[in-house]
């Protein structure tokens, strides 16, 4: 009977715990982000256990995109800055979609021309489109679509991904519109509040 009640009370306890773990934003999604060891910019390798225990925003690009990776990577490189400004520190992560041509060299200069900092930035690449399209869509929940045929053009998600120390995704935020910078922000100054960034 000891036993019993004691066993219900350790679960009692391991519930409230959970309850306890609500992040201070609101949240849209719940995916663990597989393992992988992928390539930088840099020639650097970078695996998903190099990003364990901090926060980082992670999106899907291509360097010859002619359309929505512009305003993607424009965003993306204002919130970096906007975040120095504000002195939080994150990771940013970019996963090349078309990595048989966004070599690490080519992807250095897509970085340079936007002016990011290297610092906490990796743009990734060092897969076949196939590895790309499984993190992408199993990881994500973000639909990835190669080329049609006479294309170059590669159909991707353009929402950026919040993902919390362990390595889950916790929320989508819309990577074109320029208005999700500033919640970006809120959300992160809210978990800075917090002590959990």
């Amino acid at each position: 009977m000891k036993k019993i009640i004691w066993s219900g009370l350790v679960f009692f306890v391991l519930i409230l715990s959970a309850c306890g773990d609500k992040l201070p934003i609101e949240t849209d999604m719940s995916e663990n982000v597989a393992d992988f060891t992928f390539t930088n910019q840099d020639n650097e390798t970078v695996a998903r256990d190099d990003l364990s225990g901090t926060w980082w925003l992670a999106d899907f690009v291509f360097t010859n995109c002619e359309t929505v990776c512009l305003p993607m990577t424009s965003n993306m490189a204002q919130l970096q800055g906007n975040l120095a400004e504000e002195d939080i520190a994150i990771q940013f992560v970019s996963f090349s979609v078309d990595p048989d041509y966004d070599k690490p060299e080519v992807l250095k200069e897509y970085g340079e021309e936007y002016g990011v900092s290297f610092e906490n930035w990796d743009f990734l690449t060092g897969y076949d489109f196939e590895t790309a399209r499984e993190l992408s869509i199993k990881s994500f929940r973000a639909p990835l679509q190669a080329p049609s045929y006479g294309s170059d053009q590669v159909t991707h998600d353009t929402r950026f991904f919040l993902v919390d120390p362990e390595g889950n995704v916790v929320k989508g935020y819309d990577g074109v519109n320029n208005e999700s910078i500033q919640e970006i922000i809120d959300d992160l100054l809210s978990l800075d509040q917090k002590g959990l960034l």
